[in-house]
């Protein structure tokens, strides 16, 4: 999934000549808290954020320190066309809250802890009102193809599948499935020898 998707389009930035003063309330207006810094033709020259505007907003009064100063020169940035997947794992790993979008130098987007959330949540049906089964496939290998089947040939359509990758002792898969009756699918991989964690519908 391409993070064009997901970003912001056309988001609001602001110059290297925008006051402290005038980016926080600009940040407080659209309930922000990442503005892009660029030129006149639209190029990133830097990266602001509200925590910073706010720390610099008393020695900009007392020393002049400008937003120039504060922002972000260089950025981190990614591509439109990369997976919303290494977009998180920039974001995670670097403990930000957003990145900007750019291509062939120009800014394009932004994209945000929100706009991952919102992707995911999708890409896994959070929302939708369907049941799903957490079961753990066992360490033999093929169980996972196996668990699937055996949803599959009782009724179950999977919509999706998550891991538990910080579970050590038992390799537990979640699977999300449209609307269907669950007791014939838990029933069914009970019969032979899958331990269903937890179920929901």
């Amino acid at each position: 999934m391409r993070i064009r998707s997901f970003m912001i389009k056309d988001p609001i930035t602001i110059s290297d000549r925008t006051s402290i003063h005038e980016a926080i309330a600009l940040m407080k207006d659209n309930s922000i808290r990442h503005l892009p810094v660029v030129d006149r033709s639209k190029t990133l020259i830097g990266w602001v954020t509200l925590a910073d505007l706010k720390q610099g907003l008393l020695p900009s009064m007392i020393t002049g320190v400008s937003l120039a100063d504060l922002m972000i020169k260089n950025p981190i940035t990614i591509h439109p066309d990369a997976d919303i997947e290494t977009a998180a794992r920039i974001i995670y790993q670097r403990k930000i809250g957003g990145l900007p979008v750019v291509e062939d130098n120009k800014l394009v987007g932004i994209i945000t802890v929100t706009d991952i959330l919102g992707a995911f949540i999708n890409i896994m049906g959070i929302l939708t009102n369907s049941p799903r089964l957490d079961v753990n496939v066992g360490s033999k290998p093929g169980g996972f193809e196996k668990v699937s089947r055996i949803i599959n040939d009782h009724g179950g359509d999977i919509i999706s599948v998550g891991f538990a990758a910080h579970r050590t002792d038992k390799k537990i898969y979640y699977f999300r499935l449209k609307h269907c009756p669950i007791e014939p699918i838990i029933k069914a991989l009970q019969d032979h020898k899958y331990e269903v964690i937890s179920s929901a519908e």
